[in-house]
């Protein structure tokens, strides 16, 4: 497609969804059709590439079964396992997402986190509210290793921040190289070696994206390969992390506590075991929604949008066969 020829886009998007208004002044030819369901584009113009914005799988599936011109679909989210990747990979559709747009804001709250536990913020809260001065010693993030689950944007972000704490990272990453900008960790370990991770890193952060491979990656076995001393912070996916044998360890103090901001359920069902654990810090899947997210996730869609028109290649390509 040269600059300037017509193209048309679907956005599927719900009505409130104000971050849209980045859209607006699109180059000369672009046509644009927007709705919540597959019947909402009836009558449209096939498009030539279709925008998710928090639209569920089914919806998704429909649309793309009405839309046989289409030759790339671009999701906001980082996150892919909401689409209908089968029929994606089978048409030879481009993917995309919005990866590296909620990096940042994830790992500042991965860091935070961590001081949580390490400063031990709960009992300073306890003890003001008390009125109570209770001293005690609080402990140092320098020095210690982060075990990071995943080393794709959101892992070395998070290993940006942790070494200007002074912390040592140790990384696992499915795929050879080092992608993208960042550091490069002090240790890199192949998936096979995840237990191995966890049982020498001081803490852990899990950042990996959610794929068959990664479902109930961290489980029984490496969760009680980790340190009494350390925590377990999960900003990935909820399905990553084995839920049961992590409330186990949590109640028998086998490590000091989980700040989970991603859950196998959500919301997180009234009555779960996490809402009432003292080790555990909980964020309700809000840590990325800082102010003006979603537009910072959309002005990566139009980035790409003119790299569309202009014939060049896409930015955060996924392969929807693997999910990443």
């Amino acid at each position: 497609m040269e600059y300037g020829d017509a193209c048309m886009l679907w956005v599927l998007a719900k009505a409130d969804d104000g971050s849209l208004e980045v859209l607006e002044g699109l180059p000369a030819g672009v046509r644009l059709a927007r709705g919540e369901t597959a019947e909402a584009f009836d009558g449209q113009p096939p498009p030539d590439a279709i925008l998710v914005c928090s639209i569920g799988r089914d919806v998704v599936r429909a649309v793309l079964a009405e839309a046989p011109s289409a030759r790339w679909i671009h999701t906001r989210s980082a996150g892919v396992e909401g689409l209908p990747l089968p029929e994606i990979a089978a048409r030879g559709l481009v993917l995309t997402n919005g990866r590296g747009a909620f990096s940042r804001s994830l790992a500042e709250w991965a860091m935070g986190a961590l001081l949580f536990f390490a400063k031990d913020f709960r009992r300073l809260v306890r003890s003001q509210e008390a009125g109570r001065w209770e001293q005690f010693a609080p402990q140092m993030l320098a020095g210690r290793w982060v075990g990071i689950v995943g080393y794709g944007d959101i892992g070395r972000a998070v290993a940006t921040l942790a070494g200007a704490f002074g912390m040592r990272v140790r990384a696992l990453r499915r795929s050879a190289g080092l992608p993208g900008s960042g550091p490069a960790p002090d240790e890199m370990l192949p998936p096979g070696r995840l237990a191995e991770l966890m049982a020498l890193s001081d803490d852990v952060v899990v950042a990996t994206p959610l794929t068959a491979e990664t479902r109930g990656l961290v489980g029984e076995r490496e969760i009680g390969a980790m340190k009494p001393t350390s925590v377990l912070v999960n900003v990935g996916r909820g399905a990553v992390v084995r839920e049961a044998p992590l409330v186990d360890a949590l109640r028998r103090r086998a490590i000091l506590g989980a700040a989970l901001d991603v859950f196998e359920t959500e919301p997180l069902p009234a009555g779960h075991p996490f809402y009432t654990l003292d080790n555990v810090l909980l964020s309700p899947h809000c840590a990325d929604q800082v102010p003006g997210w979603l537009e910072l996730a959309m002005h990566g869609f139009r980035d790409n949008l003119l790299r569309f028109l202009e014939g060049r290649p896409l930015e955060n390509v996924v392969d929807p066969s693997r999910g990443y």
